[in-house]
């Protein structure tokens, strides 16, 4: 995967372009450093999240999210190549099924608030839709397989879910939106 990083002042990027892995340059404006610069921002606010008091399987699920985020970027980093593999998105469909499970249904959009991990879980999820919205943009000027896409996706639905576990572990809850239609429906929003 290239040449692993001696020195950080290089002064390559001087000029506007950043390397990928591959050691083509490229606009650090184009599509690619874009998404890169996404997953980066994403996996530092997990490192944010992780410095809240959480669950042990909580913390490890989000650790080991960090790596494969690196895996991530490794990915788009080197056109073509597959560093991001198939279990990493089945640890996101069984860790959304286990967390969900614990919650009760929705009855309308909740508000991004709560605990300060619940809130930064929250911050997690609106970056990896960022994300996400980068690589399909990346995929539509190139040839992309799906997994980095699906990884953000399903990524971002668990730290909405992990959001809601978070805040009911600190005996909260969820912070509805008061909307017209639950006010017409008589329930009144909290």
């Amino acid at each position: 995967m290239g040449n692993r990083l001696t020195q950080i002042a290089t002064r390559t990027g001087d000029d506007g372009t950043t390397g990928l892995g591959d050691n083509t340059r490229v606009s650090k404006h184009s599509g690619r450093p874009h998404a890169m610069g996404d997953v980066d921002e994403l996996n530092s606010h997990l490192g944010l999240l992780l410095c809240e008091p959480l669950p042990q399987d909580v913390r490890e699920l989000l650790v080991d999210v960090q790596h494969q985020l690196f895996n991530l970027g490794g990915e788009l980093s080197i056109p073509g190549f597959e560093l991001l593999k198939d279990d990493a998105l089945l640890q996101l469909d069984n860790a959304l099924a286990h967390y969900n499970a614990q919650l009760p249904r929705l009855q309308e959009f909740i508000l991004p608030v709560g605990t300060r991990a619940a809130a930064q879980a929250h911050v997690c999820r609106t970056v990896a839709r960022r994300a996400e919205r980068m690589v399909v943009a990346l995929e539509q000027a190139e040839a992309m397989r799906p997994a980095p896409r699906q990884y953000l996706n399903r990524l971002s639905d668990l730290m909405f879910v992990l959001a809601r576990v978070l805040n009911r572990m600190q005996g909260g809850d969820d912070v509805y939106w008061k909307s017209e239609r639950l006010k017409a429906q008589g329930e009144g929003g909290a």
